[in-house]
């Protein structure tokens, strides 16, 4: 039976992520909802009574697992440009949610008060996989979008290890201690969990860096580290092991010589699995008589993190800067609890109350609370919100292209000399450089990735041209991006006129490889043709149709021309479609050009 109840865990953590897919909305909502329905509604599943002895230890590797994915991120060189407001944010602001918190749970719910410190440390936490799906919802202005955004990406490592922190300094602390046996423990905890997450992370640079271990075997080593490294550490210092993953992540992802993007992407994976196995399994161990049983004092504390907390935040984090009062009050109501503050919060609990600490069992409860009500109350309310301040963006207008390649560059450039707005994308570092080089904006790696989620202008993208010559690449590409926005608005070019029958591209892919494609004058491009003709000193040019010259004029004179875009009466970038209406007096048409002398030889 065992069997099976993990099974389903998986199939309900799938099915979640799906619902979430086809809403989308932030999938901890469907997470959250299956495990409350499991657990304690329909008391089908117990988590306590399936894995026994082994709950506490699959929880603790999961969030140890989850950290570290989280800490990758946290690279110090981008501290520098995310802003004095984000900054602020993440430490001044950070600290002032964090004492409101902790002191109004023990006032006010009469909480043991290392419980509180705890209680308080974990709720700082918001992160990326909440506040994302809320911003591509709300369409801010760019400023309280970037700082949001910046603020869920940067305070997601820090505020975890300021709650281990925390957590690390109360468990040794007690009525009867002495001050300098508590800081003496703190002390070696501390020291134990930064040192062996150092020494994880220059072994692990000194493995990659010498090449001892094969390319396919890299991810699974560094899974297997960050598992023994958070073991070890615990067993040398008793709960010391979350520190010494997140400390091992932050030096991996601070080494400017090391690939980590394969690693990257295998710990989202990974991350995404535990999180979403691990939220149902919380979800379900929550006893909400006891939540019930602290009586209508918590609907008080809830608004003390609401209307009390968040805004004080936001008041001495933005305090001398340039952002308006309705930007700050979005931003002081902008601020969902995740997945961290329930995993977190969910191993203190179940370690303080290993230790005998009074009230340990309602954080848990506490913490889920804050989760539901700030989750669902600000998706509701985000957009009218937004819409009511007059701080909603315009309509996007961003074409992404995914491909930095010669191609792609050429395209992109002539594109933004017409004042459209250009964002590429590549895996390929030297794609990707050769765009920056030549004043384009590229994000290096694949934009489909959670990565480019977190660093991609999401909310701006309008329109997607796969431009790759990596049908693969263009493939994930126009699947996921047809759902992500309009699917009329999703195109892609073909890699050759000559398709393997091994290539069974989904029909999504399928019917959007249609860009470039001309009837009138049969002149489908494809990648190949496109790059063949750059090489011969083809060049991408933009020419006016008129009365005097119409486009019957136009195909007479470019004859060996490659349309590629229409800009219309009204600016809009049109991609040449087998629907696209013959261009008309006044529009622009955008065209590969063939070389005049390439054309002269092979006339002459």
């Amino acid at each position: 039976m065992t069997a099976i109840y993990i099974a389903g865990i998986a199939l309900f953590s799938v099915f979640a992520q799906w619902l979430a897919w086809v809403f989308k909305v932030p999938a901890i909502l469907f997470l959250l909802l299956i495990g409350l329905l499991l657990g304690p509604v329909f008391t089908i599943l117990n988590p306590d009574n399936l894995l026994g002895d082994l709950l506490f230890p699959i929880i603790s590797l999961s969030v140890a697992i989850i950290l570290f994915e989280g800490s990758l991120t946290l690279h110090f060189r981008e501290l520098k440009g995310i802003g004095k407001v984000v900054r602020n944010l993440c430490s001044i602001g950070m600290l002032t949610t964090f004492f409101i918190i902790a002191l109004s749970s023990f006032w006010l719910l009469n909480l043991d008060w290392r419980v509180s410190a705890v209680l308080g440390a974990v709720l700082v936490v918001t992160g990326p996989t909440v506040i994302t799906p809320l911003l591509n919802i709300m369409r801010p202005s760019i400023e309280v979008d970037r700082i949001l955004r910046w603020e869920g990406i940067v305070i997601d490592p820090i505020g975890a290890l300021f709650a281990v922190l925390v957590f690390e300094a109360v468990k040794f602390a007690g009525p009867t201690d002495v001050l300098s046996h508590t800081l003496l423990a703190l002390g070696a905890t501390l020291a134990i969990g930064l040192s062996l997450g150092a020494f994880a992370g220059w072994l692990t640079t000194l493995i990659f860096r010498k090449d001892w271990i094969p390319y396919e075997l890299q991810k699974f080593t560094v899974l297997a580290l960050v598992l023994f490294t958070f073991s070890l550490s615990n067993v040398l210092s008793h709960e010391s092991g979350l520190l010494a993953v997140t400390v091992y992540g932050i030096w991996l992802a601070n080494q400017d010589d090391l690939e980590l993007d394969p690693i990257l992407e295998f710990k989202e994976d990974l991350s995404m699995i535990l999180i979403s196995g691990l939220f149902i399994l919380l979800a379900a161990r929550l006893n909400l008589t006891e939540l019930l049983l602290l009586g209508p004092t918590v609907m008080i504390f809830l608004i003390i993190v609401l209307f009390i907390a968040r805004p004080l935040c936001i008041i001495v984090s933005t305090f001398r800067s340039d952002i308006t009062i309705k930007g700050r009050m979005i931003l002081a109501w902008i601020s969902p609890r995740g997945i961290v503050a329930a995993a977190v919060g969910s191993v203190f609990s179940l370690s303080m109350a290993e230790q005998g600490i009074k009230d340990a069992d309602k954080i848990v409860p506490l913490i889920f609370t804050v989760i539901i009500v700030t989750v669902i109350l600000q998706s509701l309310t985000a957009l009218p919100l937004v819409k009511l301040l007059k701080m909603h963006r315009p309509e996007p207008s961003t074409i992404l292209i995914i491909g930095a390649n010669h191609v792609a560059r050429a395209i992109a450039k002539e594109l933004e000399d017409q004042n459209i707005d250009i964002y590429l994308s590549d895996p390929a570092w030297e794609n990707c450089k050769m765009a920056r080089m030549s004043g384009l904006a590229c994000y290096y790696g694949n934009p489909q990735s959670e990565h480019a989620e977190r660093y991609l202008p999401m909310t701006d993208i309008k329109t997607v041209l796969a431009l790759s010559p990596n049908r693969h690449h263009n493939a994930l590409g126009v699947q996921y991006f047809s759902h992500l926005i309009k699917e009329k608005n999703v195109f892609s070019l073909k890699s050759s006129n000559v398709h393997s029958k091994a290539n069974k591209d989904s029909t999504t892919f399928l019917s959007r490889q249609i860009l470039f494609i001309d009837d009138s004058n049969d002149k489908t491009a494809t990648f190949t043709r496109l790059s063949n003709l750059i090489a011969k000193g083809g060049k991408v040019s933009t020419t006016r149709i008129s009365k005097e010259f119409s486009w019957e004029s136009y195909l007479e004179v470019n004859n060996e021309a490659i349309p590629l875009f229409l800009i219309n009466s009204t600016g809009q970038l049109c991609p040449f479609t087998p629907q696209l209406a013959a261009p008309r007096a006044g529009e622009m048409v955008i065209a590969m050009q063939p070389s005049k002398i390439s054309i002269l030889k092979e006339t002459g």
